[in-house]
């Protein structure tokens, strides 16, 4: 009955029952009632008529949560519907949001009270009816704003958070919310009205007002405004000394500081220089009163409030912003760019005082034990030191940098005279640099490659330096008093780094003293825990230096023989190393060396091996160390012994191979083996890829081949084995694994594949699968390989992937044709139609149902169907009319999918499928029986809240390539000049019915748009946004009629019911009234 009493629509709502529904909601009952209060609030807000409502509800109501759902009412109107609605009505709404707003911020109390309900006005005034009224239909908003804001501080205060929503939303968040010529209008508007604005903000920060609340609303709001103003009103008026009075405020303090980093990062050339410098100078006078240069930043940051460890953060911005801008303005000339260098900071000796004292602020500020703060800390240090090193390499390079500025070697002269200001220049931030490569090494992590550019750099300029402050922290090290695990580690992972930046003697020396220095930590430091992290770092330092290695081969043996003494060694990370081993001695005592590893280190240890045979020029070397190599898996007389045992015993009795111990026995030497093909990706050649290949089906195969194609027959039958034995066939009476998961399934249904027998059975044939695909995969560019190995599989594989029950089949099949495709490419073309009949109608049936069920099936299906798109398109060609329908329709259905990969995948698809038929003898026969389906599907994701791909519409139609009619010349009477008209009056007839909210005028706009943009990707994507936003409008122009029987309805049910309900819905309708005729 309650319900019933909301819905009704044609007297006023019962604001009581409705607080009552919003209660139920937010509140704590129970789910039944949240149910029940969620669903009649939907109804409600989705009634077209339920925004007639609002005022009543507003000024009825004293419950913030059901003012909030009025105004979620009111804002889809504005948002949606604004253009459509009376001029009347429109006046109406924004004049009474207006004085509603200036009624609660005239108030302390309620200005207080209701900041949550104001600032929820403001966006709705701002966000929503601005950007449809102002400037073109309210012009005096921004005068009429600053009046207002002259009567009184609390409406001051709510006029600042306006304007800065009004920039933010202008500036910051148009995009992709208002058409291009919009944002220009309204950015256009604020500049040219913003004088009015620039003498309020100063009128309030002038000593006008005491109010902390308000100077705070003022300091953000000119904070968003700063980024774009015009010039003029910084520089050229009160307002940088203004901001600088309140920097040393604690209340304005940080404030004051986020809007000086933004003056910071414009670009305003040389023009403004000494406003600039002067404003850095007292900037820095200020700061040291407030901050020592002599405070522990660390410790004050770790220890402060969050206010103070804000300004700390606020502080690293300022000087990276600032120094960025003023040390590095990159100009087309390189003497002005000199010239702006000496200029703004490094002229005088005050100027470069003030910039060296900076600078020791923001090293000590990187010291804070905070990410985000050092990242925009290191950002600033790499643009530095790369800026500090091209000059430098300039310098020793003449030539170089003649060509660089353009100029010929005669006028190279001109650059010597530039040598004493580098040389000048390099010397002022000797000091800065040397406190900075220690920051460096103190901070180094593994790995950071930010961190390890801007050490190399630093390196460059200074080696001796850089040298001098790694032994000595190495020193530290060794006297104990920097001795931990984490300093220990940070500095040698910053000695790794710097590889390569000496020169190769004093590297060597170098290099040198610091193993020295690390044997002999660890011979004094005691504890097996200690030597172990010690013995780590060692084997890292040198594995960074493979130019010394190359150079010291005894010393090399050397290491190599320790790293094998660590592999031996169960202390946690110490097994984890780089070594450069010597592969002759390595080969002979591999057994002993990985006696000790785990399986996944043995596998890093064959393809580190495997790099290095590579690496071996000698070919008749090369292919003997590969077998050696590969001598110890051929000889694992376990794996074959185990695997020949259960062959045999599965011939006597096939029952024998459903055993839950020998089908994990199985499935460890499928794990086992599935990694020794990974060795392929060490090999650059094909001989040496298929080598190792060859060797690794030894393993099963019992026999050292030599040619792996004398041994097709061998290779087939374990394939047939293989298949056999975990597939089964159409005709065989055993019950094979496949055949068990479907028996299971059948019998248990969906939850039998979750038990652990069935999960371990179907374990064994995914491996099963891996196994072959790895193999056929790393076979590269040996079609004979596949033509050898493919057929067989067909029947096993794709017959059991057919026949078995959804919930039983594997999606490393689809995975499995996929790579053969991508593999064997076009002489796969003969087997795509058994492939197809196999697998696609059965995995669409599954995948289509919904869009959650079997999420791998779906992306392999697709990844598979693209292999064949590509690479075996003529297959594609010579399906029946309803089989490409189904694999068009399959597309759609893939790019309409809301997941996003999925999605792409079927765009990427589609784009594959148009290229090949636009390139093919079919392309009339394929546009004409497709293109408008493509052409409508495409505008569906397109416009779905759902789907943003970035597609390019482009691929719709470049119709003058066609030589047949697109449209069907039976039905359609009109006799079209060109395809290109078809499609364009099509497309307009398309979108004119899809949104009626927008005009003919409008859409053909669009369209017209869409055909002259379409060789300027850059203008078609700006004019599709444009669109995007347009199409979720109802326009003003001719919209009116849309809603003129729905408007005569609601005043027709408006007069009924003030004649049956006078007392009750009489006032509303003197609202309405009243509303209107504002």
């Amino acid at each position: 009955m309650a319900a019933e009493k909301l819905r009704d629509l044609s007297q006023p709502i019962d604001v009581g029952l409705l607080d009552a529904t919003v209660s139920a909601f937010y509140g704590t009952g129970s789910k039944e009632e949240r149910t029940a209060a969620d669903h009649i609030l939907r109804e409600l807000q989705n009634n077209p008529e339920m925004w007639l409502q609002v005022v009543h509800i507003l000024s009825s109501t004293q419950n913030l949560n059901t003012k909030f759902f009025a105004l979620q009412v009111l804002e889809g109107v504005i948002k949606y519907r604004w253009n459509a609605l009376p001029v009347e009505q429109r006046d109406g709404m924004k004049n009474y949001i207006s004085e509603v707003i200036v009624k609660l911020s005239s108030d302390e109390i309620s200005f207080r009270r209701e900041r949550l309900y104001v600032n929820k006005l403001n966006i709705i005034l701002l966000v929503q009816i601005l950007k449809h009224e102002w400037p073109s239909r309210w012009r005096s908003f921004i005068p009429d704003l600053v009046a207002a804001a002259k009567t009184s501080e609390t409406i001051c205060e709510n006029c600042m958070a306006i304007l800065k929503l009004l920039s933010e939303e202008v500036f910051d968040f148009s995009r992709g919310e208002m058409t291009q010529q919009k944002i220009k209008e309204l950015k256009q508007s604020l500049n040219s009205e913003f004088q009015l604005i620039h003498e309020l903000c100063l009128y309030v920060l002038s000593a006008a007002s005491q109010r902390t609340e308000l100077i705070r609303a003022t300091l953000a709001t000119l904070h968003a405004f700063l980024s774009w103003i015009p010039l003029g009103y910084i520089f050229e008026s009160p307002l940088l000394e203004t901001l600088l009075n309140f920097f040393p405020v604690p209340s304005y303090r940080n404030l004051t500081l986020q809007c000086l980093t933004e003056v910071a990062t414009l670009n305003f050339g040389d023009f403004y220089n000494m406003q600039y410098v002067t404003l850095y100078n007292i900037f820095m006078v200020k700061l040291q009163s407030i901050l020592p240069p002599n405070t522990n930043i660390p410790d004050a940051y770790a220890n402060g409030s969050s206010e103070e460890q804000a300004f700390i953060q606020n502080l690293a911005l300022f000087f990276t912003s600032f120094f960025k801008a003023s040390l590095f303005l990159y100009c087309k000339s390189f003497f002005l760019k000199i010239a702006l260098i000496f200029g703004v900071l490094e002229s005088s000796p005050e100027n470069i005082s003030a910039l060296v004292l900076g600078l020791e602020y923001l090293i000590n500020i990187s010291y804070v034990d905070d990410t985000e703060v050092f990242k925009v800390c290191l950002d600033y240090w790499q643009s530095l030191v790369l800026e500090l090193f091209e000059a430098h390499h300039n310098l020793d390079n003449p030539a170089g940098l003649a060509n660089m500025m353009g100029l010929q070697m005669p006028f190279a002269g001109m650059i010597d005279g530039l040598g004493p200001q580098l040389m000048q220049r390099r010397q002022l931030y000797v000091d800065p640099l040397s406190k900075l490569r220690l920051l460096m090494i103190c901070r180094m992590a593994k790995p950071e490659e930010a961190m390890r550019e801007t050490l190399i750099y630093l390196s460059h300029l200074d080696h001796e330096d850089t040298e001098k402050q790694m032994l000595k922290k190495l020193s530290k090290q060794l006297s104990g008093e920097d001795w931990t695990w984490n300093n220990l580690n940070t500095l040698c992972w910053a000695i790794g780094s710097i590889s390569g930046s000496m020169m190769e003697e004093q590297e060597n020396r170098f290099l040198v003293m610091v193993i020295r220095d690390l044997l002999n930590l660890c011979e004094i430091t005691k504890g097996k825990d200690n030597k172990a992290v010690i013995a780590s770092n060692i084997m890292y330092v040198v594995g960074q230096y493979p130019r010394f290695l190359r150079a010291h081969w005894k010393f090399l043996k050397t290491v190599v023989n320790k790293l094998f003494e660590f592999m031996h060694e169960t202390h946690p990370g110490v097994q984890v190393g780089e070594s450069e081993p010597f592969v002759s001695e390595l080969l002979t005592s591999l057994p002993t060396t990985i006696a000790d590893l785990e399986p996944h280190q043995i596998h890093s240890f064959y393809e580190s091996v495997g790099n290095m045979i590579q690496a071996e020029s000698d070919s008749q070397k090369r292919d003997e160390y590969l077998q050696r190599l590969m001598e110890l898996p051929n000889q694992a007389s376990l794996h074959r012994s185990k695997w020949a045992e259960i062959i045999g015993q599965a011939r006597q009795s096939v029952d024998f191979l459903k055993d839950q111990n020998v089908i994990r026995t199985v499935l460890n030497i499928l794990q086992g083996c599935l990694w020794l093909p990974m060795l392929c990706n060490c090999f650059v050649t094909t001989r040496d890829k298929y080598k190792c290949c060859k060797f690794t089906w030894n393993i099963f195969l019992g026999t050292n081949f030599t040619n792996l194609f004398g041994h097709a027959k061998r290779v087939q039958v374990f394939l047939h084995l293989i298949m056999l034995r975990f597939f089964g066939t159409c005709n065989t009476r055993n019950r094979m694994y496949s055949e068990l998961i479907s028996t299971n399934i059948a019998e248990g249904g969906p939850f039998a594949s979750k038990t652990s027998y069935v999960k371990l059975l179907r374990s064994v044939k995914r491996e099963t699968l891996k196994l072959i695909e790895t193999f056929l995969d790393k076979a590269e560019e040996q079609p004979q390989i596949g033509k050898q190995f493919v057929p067989p599989m067909m029947d096993p594989v794709l017959g059991d992937y057919a026949r078995n029950l959804p919930d039983a089949r594997e999606s490393e099949v689809l995975s499995l044709f996929a790579t053969i495709i991508n593999k064997y490419k076009g002489s796969m073309i003969e087997d795509v139609p058994h492939i197809f009949e196999a697998v696609f109608q059965c995995t669409l049936e599954m995948i289509t149902k919904n869009f959650e069920d079997y999420p791998e099936h779906r992306l392999k299906f697709f990844s598979l169907l693209r292999a064949i798109a590509t690479h075996c398109f003529p297959a594609l060609i010579c399906l029946s009319s309803q089989q490409l329908k189904l694999v068009m329709d399959s597309i759609i259905w893939a790019f309409r999918h809301t997941e996003r990969n999925i999605a792409e995948t079927g765009l990427n698809l589609l784009l594959e499928m148009l290229k090949n038929f636009q390139a093919s003898e079919f392309c009339n026969r394929f546009y004409q029986t497709y293109f408008v389906t493509i052409e409508q599907e495409i505008f569906a994701v397109l416009t779905d809240s759902f789907h943003k791909p970035g597609f390019k519409l482009h691929v719709l139609a470049e119709s003058g390539l066609l030589t047949e009619p697109l449209w069907d010349v039976t039905t359609v009477t009109y006799p079209y000049p060109n395809n290109a008209m078809f499609v364009r009056e099509y497309t307009i007839k398309l979108l004119g019915t899809s949104f009626p909210n927008m005009t003919a005028t409008e859409v053909t706009q669009f369209v017209n748009g869409l055909f002259e943009s379409r060789n300027d990707l850059s203008t078609f994507k700006n004019h599709i946004r444009d669109f995007l936003v347009q199409s979720k409008e109802f326009s003003a122009q001719d919209n009116k009629d849309l809603y003129a029987e729905e408007a005569a309805a609601q005043r027709e049910r408006s007069d009924s019911g003030c004649l049956l309900f006078l007392g009750l819905l009489l006032p509303m309708r003197y609202k309405m009234r009243w509303w209107t005729h504002r």
